[in-house]
């Protein structure tokens, strides 16, 4: 694998993983609260998001990137 593709795939499995978990934490403690079945709940919910974040970070980033430079006028 070319490392340019590497490094985007890998950047894109921890990204997935930081804001994801932040994000599904935050969901998860607003509407179960913390009880005793709330690591759980938080799990499952981490799981499937990450199981569709990632791929969509992959695929959006690069738009991101063009859109953002397109926006402040530099190159990406």
């Amino acid at each position: 694998m070319h490392p340019q593709k590497k490094f985007h795939l890998v950047f894109s499995c921890v990204m997935g993983a930081l804001m994801i978990s932040i994000m599904t934490f935050v969901i998860t403690l607003v509407n179960v609260g913390w009880g005793e079945h709330f690591f759980a709940t938080w799990m499952k919910a981490f799981a499937i998001a990450y199981v569709v974040g990632v791929p969509v970070i992959f695929l959006l980033a690069p738009v991101a990137r063009k859109v953002t430079g397109k926006l402040l006028g530099v190159a990406p």
